[in-house]
């Protein structure tokens, strides 16, 4: 979390000194036209910085993953910066109309017309000049529909499969922002820093847009596969599917994902790979369903139907210098600890490692598959059922092993009760470093 905090805050800050380095305007006494205009360039400039960064990260690139510590890191940042960006689209709306609305409403004298104005807009190239009325009109549009897009994309309750449709449509809105910003922008920035920061954003943001709209994200990383075997646990909610690969994969680490296109109507989804890989071209997802999409897929795949997946990413890989390693999982957030455990019995790393499974019984048969995976690769399970032995916490974790302060925390399970336990464990002194957790959520 620290490293996307600091990216957010970096980008927003770096962008701001920028422009006041180029228009200082906020640090002397000024007319309020004048202060107006400025701060709606200084709006419309953090709403495009940040905006052409969410792109940028929408593309899935594996430099950017790992700079910024795993692709669910990269799509935390992603959504605050695309909330940001719609912030400052209305804050940049508000400066533009807001004078005039409180003029008509006789709240505000109006505006003095000031000498010099018409020569003033009139600056720089002709095409410039003679593009700037179409200009305002496209970001007027684009603005109302960024508005509705981000919206839709923050609503959980929207359809995921209409969501990815929706999602794509921004990459039009941003060309076309592009466009409104670039013939927009003051004429006295293009001879300060700031102008040629937030053109290669752009244009960066660019490539990403027209990478989005002709389907080419994460294209690199793609593999045809066939479903070998679908095996449906009803009594846990579990779908086993194992796949063939047909395609070369770089091969994937205990603890990454990739992301799944079952079918070409509903769009890939990401599922934590459950196997290790050994070369064979075989990949094995456990799919708890949680959703009406995941819910539906035991009546819907059958052996032999050719799949895509796209991976791996993340950086959930239990790597650390720590000797002592304490898992805690919750449900189907075994899986990255399943795929670990295969890779221990085989090759052993001579860790201690503790793990903290909670589930709703103690005697299904997928708890005595663990038992016997966990004695393979010599880690200490504890079974945690909250009718019997009530929420686990911290403290309960800290009783059983006392030398915690010496251990690395990977947790993957709710986001809120990953939340409450790095919390506790921050309070009682365990750095923020030593606690990993799987932030990835699409939306």
């Amino acid at each position: 979390m620290t490293r996307i905090k600091v990216s957010f805050w970096v980008l927003c800050i770096g962008l701001t000194a920028l422009w006041i380095a180029a228009d200082p305007i906020l640090l002397h006494t000024a007319p309020f036209s004048q202060v107006r205009l400025s701060l709606i360039n200084y709006t419309g400039i953090l709403a495009m910085g940040v905006i052409s960064v969410a792109m940028i990260l929408a593309v899935r690139s594996s430099k950017v993953e790992s700079f910024i510590g795993g692709l669910d890191k990269g799509y935390r940042l992603h959504k605050w910066l695309g909330v940001a960006g719609l912030l400052m689209a209305i804050a940049h709306w508000l400066w533009i109309s807001g004078p005039g609305w409180l003029t008509a409403l006789g709240l505000m004298a109006p505006a003095a017309r000031q000498p010099g104005r018409a020569a003033a807009s009139a600056e720089g190239p002709a095409l410039l000049h003679t593009l700037q009325n179409p200009a305002r009109s496209v970001g007027q549009i684009c603005f109302y529909a960024l508005v509705v897009l981000v919206i839709l994309a923050l609503l959980r309750w929207f359809p995921y499969r209409y969501f990815l449709k929706t999602h794509r449509l921004l990459a039009i809105v941003f060309l076309l922002l592009v466009f409104h910003g670039v013939v927009l922008m003051k004429i006295s920035y293009w001879s300060h820093a700031i102008s040629y920061v937030i053109v290669a954003l752009m244009a960066a943001g660019t490539v990403s847009a027209i990478l989005m709209l002709f389907r080419r994200v994460g294209y690199t990383h793609r593999a045809v596969g066939e479903i070998d075997e679908v095996t449906s646990r009803a009594d846990v909610g579990i779908l086993q599917v194992s796949i063939r690969l047909k395609d070369r994969w770089s091969g994937h680490n205990a603890g990454q994902f990739a992301f799944v296109n079952f079918e070409d109507g509903e769009g890939p989804h990401p599922f934590t790979i459950s196997s290790t890989w050994k070369g064979d071209g075989h990949l094995l997802f456990l799919i708890k369903g949680l959703g009406d999409y995941t819910r539906s897929l035991p009546s819907t795949l059958k052996p032999g139907t050719l799949v895509t997946v796209e991976g791996p990413y993340g950086r959930f890989t239990f790597e650390g210098e720590s000797n002592r390693q304490i898992w805690v999982s919750a449900g189907i957030g075994i899986t990255p600890f399943v795929s670990r455990m295969q890779e221990l019995a085989a090759h052993p790393d001579g860790k201690a490692i503790d793990l903290f499974h909670a589930t709703g019984s103690r005697d299904t048969a997928p708890v005595e598959q663990l038992r016997a995976l966990a004695e393979s690769a010599h880690v200490l399970l504890r079974v945690w059922v909250a009718a019997e032995d009530g929420r686990m916490t911290g403290e309960d974790i800290r009783r059983v092993v006392p030398e915690w302060k010496s251990a690395d925390i990977w947790f993957c399970g709710p986001v809120i009760f990953g939340k409450e336990l790095r919390e506790d464990f921050a309070a009682h002194g365990l750095p923020g470093s030593a606690f990993h957790q799987e932030l990835f959520h699409l939306r």
